[in-house]
């Protein structure tokens, strides 16, 4: 049985793949129209903060994903972007345990109990969630091999081998 963390290392390689392939920066930081005017490098950073809010409340327990940095770095900078999805890569696999998840940035903060591993399948979803958007801005860009998983759950890719057979 594969593991979360072999999941999510598939998800994320999947997108650094897709990122070297853009033709250049703009490709990268020009809105989309399909996607509200968001950008590549916006839903990338946002998947890489998910996971940076993951990795660094491991420690204390303590976890809140709307406490996000919003770094412009990672939705401008492909290298810098895909160096991060790497650190992220290296960190991720730790033991499980229990966790606290915050949600709200003041006083009025809802804290629910979860554990680690849970919260990580919970960010390999979100990043497949986040792919898909960007696959949609992808298909107006000539030239880029998207993995056909990308953006797609694996339940509905299982889904997909069995109707096949």
């Amino acid at each position: 049985m594969t593991s979360v963390f072999n999941k999510s290392a598939e998800a994320l390689n999947s997108l650094a793949d897709v990122l070297q392939q853009l033709p250049g920066q703009s490709s990268y930081t020009n809105p989309c129209e399909a996607l509200s005017n968001a950008t590549i490098g916006q839903h990338t950073r946002h998947i890489i903060e998910l996971y940076q809010c993951l990795i660094g409340g491991y420690a204390d327990g303590k976890i809140n994903y709307d406490d996000r940095k919003r770094n412009p770095l990672y939705e401008n900078d492909i290298p810098a972007a895909i160096e991060v999805i790497r650190e992220i890569q290296k960190n991720l696999e730790q033991p499980d345990k229990e966790v606290n998840i915050f949600c709200g940035t003041n006083d009025n903060s809802v804290c629910i109990e979860s554990n680690y591993y849970r919260e990580v399948l919970y960010n390999l979803e979100h990043c497949i969630h986040h792919q898909a958007l960007i696959k949609v801005a992808l298909l107006s860009i000539k030239n880029i091999n998207i993995a056909d998983g990308f953006g797609v759950a694996p339940s509905t890719l299982q889904h997909r081998q069995e109707c096949a057979q």
